[in-house]
């Protein structure tokens, strides 16, 4: 085996991972303009391409490297869409909202974990949260992800989805029932 296929699933696990971090960050108007999918491909080619930059060791080094070249694939997209209009204090912001969706992604999973034992369980319920959340359909998935990542109030989702606070709390119903059922106890 060499080691670009030695590499690969474990960079490949971290695609709905990636992919629920690439939706937060572009919204519904972003998403208009750009394909999450097509900047988490890029992200995981750029990876694979680049595998020898990376020095970390286990899981948790490899999300924060890949948030890393998430987020510059994301301003090199965003930069693309609005060339001559840089925004510096935007693009450093970026990497740093990635982090804070991936740690409060966690915060949801569990509280404080301070073995590396437990560390590594948290690691893989995150990637098994995104996983889950990527089965959900796109409505319900959004209403999760804006109530209970970003933190928006009923209104607020209803707003950005274009649907009554009644039907927002609907789908986030519907939508922890999947994630229960797919996640198991």
């Amino acid at each position: 085996m060499n080691e670009a296929e030695a590499d690969g699933p474990a960079v490949e696990q971290f695609r709905s991972y990636l992919l629920l971090l690439a939706r937060l960050h572009l919204g519904r108007q972003g998403r208009g303009k750009l394909d999450p999918s097509d900047v988490v491909q890029q992200t995981l080619l750029d990876a694979h391409r680049q595998r020898g930059q990376f020095r970390g060791e286990g899981p948790a080094a490899l999300a924060a490297w890949l948030r890393r070249l998430l987020a510059c694939n994301l301003m090199d997209e965003v930069r693309a869409l609005h060339r001559g209009k840089r925004d510096v204090a935007r693009e450093r912001s970026l990497e740093a909202e990635l982090a804070e969706s991936s740690a409060r992604l966690g915060a949801c999973l569990a509280a404080e974990q301070p073995s590396p034992s437990s560390q590594a369980v948290h690691n893989e319920e995150a990637l098994r949260v995104a996983d889950a959340l990527a089965t959900l359909p796109e409505a319900q998935r959004e209403a999760l992800v804006l109530h209970y990542w970003q933190g928006l109030k009923l209104v607020e989702v209803g707003e950005r989805l274009g649907r009554s606070p009644a039907a927002v709390a609907g789908l986030l119903q519907r939508g922890l029932q999947k994630l229960r059922e797919v996640l198991g106890p």
